[in-house]
């Protein structure tokens, strides 16, 4: 029997570089029957597969849905409603339509107005590890900083209270079991199906509050732009808060904990950012390159594709994985070097061509911001004992939590 590559399994996931490495080598298009699915590997075919939006599309929902026994039976109702108005996961004209709405929320001006609230939330995070760990000298850096720092940012951008970020952390769990789960958990459709729900009865409230009451936020603008030419349906609005709440948090948790992980595991790299902070810039994007929030582009081949020798039929499902994108040595100088004064880094973190990470220039301030405090405020921070767990997902690459002591 041949090589099969398998996310699937603990000991890939939680180290897939090695398994990246001899793909790129042996088998850069590579079938795999565990996965069900193409992988891909390579920096320029994974750059190729973001790009081609005529023969890959980014609508996998359509055909998975249409599969699932779940949806047959009428099961997962408003996970088809809501998650299906997701701009990630459609082509144009629909995305064209809903990106150019949304890309005047995320313009570098309206994210740079963003600063004072995310400096003063890291601040208060800082703080509340400092409190926490006079007890023992501990902390879970996931759970107290990683985590409720970019939530409380796109919940406050959203206009959700904060007091409901145990919720919506729950709801979005849930969630998360659908986008990209390697292993079959058991009822998690149905999961996920319920957290689809719970979230979209919380938005569609608080959207009929501000079509009552407009406010500073962007559920308000959203409700606004409803009622312009370009009309925004009121799920679209529903599905768009969730996504901007779900991907606004999960990715960007996952880069500021895998990059703080990755600087302790490299103290020097740590010590070096301490001694220049300038280097706050470059040393996020190689926190995004090394071991990056976004483990995989899915997309399905919408007609027969050749790559590398391979027929891609129309129809498969294709995962381009940009983490191994990002350490091939076709693209970097020494990828397996852990270098935060990276100056040529064109990493594809944050995607490709129309699908490129509407909220990077956030993502990019959050890190910025937590990367340059924490190395202020708290630079004697190291890990704790153990070995960190990796969320079990094709998707989402990040560790579920990390204790620290705090020096």
């Amino acid at each position: 029997m041949g090589y099969v590559f398998d996310l699937g399994n603990p000991a890939t996931n939680s180290n897939p570089f090695p398994e990246f490495a001899r793909l790129r080598t042996e088998d850069p298009i590579h079938w795999s029957p565990a996965m069900k699915a193409w992988i891909v590997t390579r920096y320029a075919d994974v750059k190729h597969v973001a790009l081609n939006n005529r023969q890959i599309s980014a609508d996998r929902l359509t055909p998975f849905f249409k599969a699932n026994p779940e949806y047959q039976r009428g099961a997962i109702e408003s996970l088809v409603r809501y998650l299906n108005h997701w701009m990630v996961f459609r082509d144009p004209p629909d995305h064209t339509r809903l990106r150019r709405l949304f890309n005047k929320a995320f313009t570098p001006t309206s994210v740079e107005d963003l600063r004072p609230n995310v400096e003063s939330i890291v601040a208060e995070l800082i703080e509340g590890m400092r409190t926490k760990a006079r007890h023992d000298g501990t902390a879970d850096f996931i759970v107290d900083f990683a985590y409720p720092l970019p939530a409380s940012v796109i919940m406050d951008l959203l206009g959700v209270p904060r007091a409901d970020l145990v919720r919506m952390k729950v709801w979005s769990d849930d969630i998360a079991l659908f986008i990209g789960t390697a292993q079959v958990a058991g009822n998690k459709y149905l999961r996920a199906e319920a957290g689809a729900r719970a979230m979209a009865d919380y938005f569609r409230d608080l959207v009929e509050r501000r079509t009552a009451e407009p406010a500073a936020d962007m559920i308000s603008k959203l409700v606004t732009a409803r009622d312009e030419a370009d009309a925004l349906t009121t799920d679209e609005i529903i599905g768009t808060c969730i996504l901007l709440l779900f991907a606004g948090h999960e990715t960007t948790t996952n880069l500021i904990g895998n990059g703080f992980l990755y600087s302790m595991l490299h103290r020097g790299q740590w010590e070096r950012l301490i001694a220049q902070p300038s280097l706050v810039a470059t040393a996020v994007e190689e926190y995004l390159r090394f071991d990056g929030p976004s483990g995989a582009l899915a997309r399905v081949a919408s007609g027969d594709i050749e790559m590398a020798g391979k027929t891609i039929r129309a129809g498969d499902r294709v995962f381009a994985f940009v983490n191994s994108a990002n350490r091939d040595p076709e693209a970097f100088e020494e990828p397996e070097r852990f270098d935060i004064g990276r100056d040529q880094n064109p990493h594809l973190t944050f995607g490709h061509g129309i699908h490129f990470c509407l909220g990077a220039p956030l993502a990019r301030l959050e890190a910025q911001i937590a990367a340059r405090r924490l190395s202020e405020r708290l630079p004697g921070l190291r890990l704790s004992a153990g070995e960190p767990q990796w969320h079990d997902s094709l998707i989402l690459r990040g560790v579920k939590s990390l204790p620290v002591r705090l020096g």
